[in-house]
């Protein structure tokens, strides 16, 4: 017959095997905890990246960033207001010279072209008929001239005679002053008429230059309606992509809103953003490097724009080589805008570690520990940074991310 073993005992049994599971445990976790303690303090070469402290020539830059945009975009807006009736074309399609991309309903302006037309012609017509007036009444002013000077030429004649009569008797006195009289007055009256066909030649003359000018005025005016109605005619300026074009068939489209866009996606260029506080280090003809991935572009400011907006200062570059194959519109790019050059300066390889000129904490490859030793750094570009003190030449720094060794001191290397 089996022995009960007594509830008190069993008690005691399982607490004491708790007890040591509980110890086993404890040193578990504290020697877990001393392998990362140990971890911790050594790093293997493979994984960062050392740079060595030289000596060289550093083009100063600051950072911006960019995206790549066509080299060349048009809008196309609508000259008047209308209705869209036919889409030819849709984004995406290379079009050429002349390809129509859009027809607008143009009854209306249609209409009033034709109405000018027939317009100008009236107004041709007038001008011609006022001009041939203006001659007709000129030429019989002028032949009326002539008449009168002949009937003076008379009357100078007839002075004579009476003159001659009265000084051999057989005239009179009386009738001489008459003659003299008559002959005086005609010439005054022909003076009169001579300078009032001077005149009349003039308003005639100004009058005509006046319908002259308002039909070259008229003229003007269709020539802008026609250009109007040509433009009305949506074409393609150039060879290009098109990269918009409003394809909504009826909708009404006001004077100038945008109908379609066209790019030329084979070349490129880049539009810049920086902050306003480093407006006075960029302005048109610096240098600029456009990093791409691993790619490097080289280039130069081509404009500024002259105000702050947000913040920031917009500027473009111009690429030297604006068709490279990594380009693409829209791609988010890396731009580094030259400033100053800085010859025979101590420098290290730029990396995540640097966020601007001050006072860092790297490390420093010392035989087989790496050292956090306190530098001044300066400026920089987007391949290296400018050592003021506290590093040698030929020193060796780790220049990748060491953030998760900052309370560190100091760090044993496995190789």
């Amino acid at each position: 017959m089996d022995r009960k073993i007594p509830k008190e005992v069993l008690r005691k049994e399982r607490n004491i095997k708790l007890v040591k599971l509980g110890a086993v445990i404890l040193v578990s976790v504290v020697v877990i905890a001393l392998v990362i303690s140990l971890l911790r303090e050594s790093i293997s070469l493979k994984n960062i990246q050392l740079s060595a402290v030289d000596t060289g020539t550093i083009e100063v830059s600051v950072s911006a960033s960019g995206k790549v945009v066509p080299a060349f975009e048009e809008t196309i807006i609508a000259p008047i207001e209308s209705r869209i009736v036919e889409v030819y074309k849709k984004a995406g399609d290379s079009v050429g010279v002349g390809t129509p991309l859009v027809k607008l309903d143009l009854q209306s302006i249609e209409t009033d072209y034709w109405k000018m037309l027939d317009e100008l012609q009236m107004r041709q017509y007038r001008l011609e008929q006022q001009r041939i007036k203006n001659n007709s009444t000129l030429s019989n002013a002028e032949m009326q001239l002539k008449v009168n000077d002949m009937q003076i030429d008379k009357m100078q004649v007839e002075v004579r005679n009476e003159r001659y009569l009265d000084s051999i008797g057989a005239g009179t006195t009386d009738k001489v002053r008459e003659t003299e009289l008559s002959y005086n007055v005609a010439k005054l009256e022909q003076e009169q008429a001579r300078k009032k066909f001077e005149n009349d030649k003039q308003v005639a003359g100004a009058e005509l230059r006046v319908q002259e000018l308002e039909l070259e005025i008229f003229r003007k005016t269709l020539a802008e309606t026609k250009r109007i109605l040509d433009d009305a005619q949506i074409r393609s300026p150039r060879k290009a992509i098109l990269t918009y074009i409003n394809n909504q068939v009826g909708t009404r489209v006001p004077q100038g809103t945008q109908v379609a866009i066209l790019s030329d996606l084979s070349h490129f260029k880049i539009d810049g953003e920086i902050a306003d506080s480093y407006g006075d280090r960029i302005s048109t003809g610096n240098k600029v490097v456009v990093r791409i991935g691993s790619d490097e572009l080289r280039g130069v400011v081509s404009s500024v724009t002259p105000l702050s907006k947000n913040g920031v200062i917009q500027f473009a570059v111009q690429l030297e080589d604006d068709s490279h194959s990594r380009l693409r519109s829209g791609l988010k790019t890396d731009v580094y805008v030259m400033d100053a050059v800085k010859d025979d300066v101590m420098r290290i390889a730029n990396g995540p570690y640097y966020t601007g000129p001050g006072a860092y904490e790297l490390f420093v490859l010392s035989g087989s520990s790496l050292e956090r030793r306190k530098v001044q750094l300066g400026e920089s570009n987007y391949e290296f940074v400018e050592v003021i003190s506290g590093l040698n030449s030929g020193d060796k720094v780790v220049v990748s991310d060491m953030s998760q060794y900052r309370n560190k001191s100091k760090l044993k290397v496995s190789y």
